[in-house]
């Protein structure tokens, strides 16, 4: 049984894998150069989400200010996710649908981008801060999953991995931000 539920969910992957490859890139595309050109001018990435979506987050703004694959310049990325003190007091003060809003209404400029990750699409806070972001003239990229629902509406660019089942969206999801990431690396790299 075990091995037939190994085989099974590595078939669902690999089949997902292969309908968001022979699928439309464009939006994946479009989100690495906007990544790419708002760091070019000095702007910065802020990345979040809820759950495994947070730990995608953190993953992503890693590999951006460490490395990815090759010994490039640091570049400015930040997972809004990390800060437990931010994110209880203003889940308290305010409201949970506010903790990644509010962080952009303090760290976020005209030129940076914001990255919204959730695998559902539904997620109110993510949906809060891709409207703020909007407001402050900053690029917004929603990565989803399902239909992208309001997360998706949400932003300028949206990547959508067109499944209602969370592991398997989160699977290419960690995909695709594995090729913007070297995407990203390879318009910074030293040589």
């Amino acid at each position: 049984m075990s091995v037939a539920l190994l085989r099974s969910a590595f078939d669902e992957s690999i089949a997902l894998h292969q309908r968001v490859k022979d699928g439309d890139a464009a939006a994946v595309v479009r989100a690495a150069a906007a990544i790419v050109d708002a760091l070019k001018l000095g702007g910065k990435l802020l990345v979040f989400g809820n759950g495994g979506s947070a730990a995608d987050a953190q993953h992503v703004a890693a590999e951006l200010v460490g490395r990815f694959q090759v010994e490039r310049i640091a570049l400015a990325a930040v997972a809004l996710t990390t800060d437990t003190s931010v994110l209880t007091s203003v889940a308290n003060d305010y409201a949970f649908d506010r903790v990644f809003a509010r962080q952009i209404e303090a760290l976020g400029r005209a030129g940076d981008v914001a990255l919204g990750i959730s695998t559902s699409g539904a997620s109110p806070n993510v949906v809060a801060a891709l409207e703020v972001a909007h407001g402050l003239g900053m690029q917004t990229i929603a990565l989803t999953g399902s239909d992208g629902g309001a997360v998706g509406r949400a932003a300028a660019i949206h990547v959508n991995v067109p499944s209602p089942i969370t592991a398997r969206v989160q699977e290419v999801q960690r995909t695709l931000l594995h090729v913007m990431c070297e995407i990203v690396e390879n318009a910074f790299e030293r040589g």
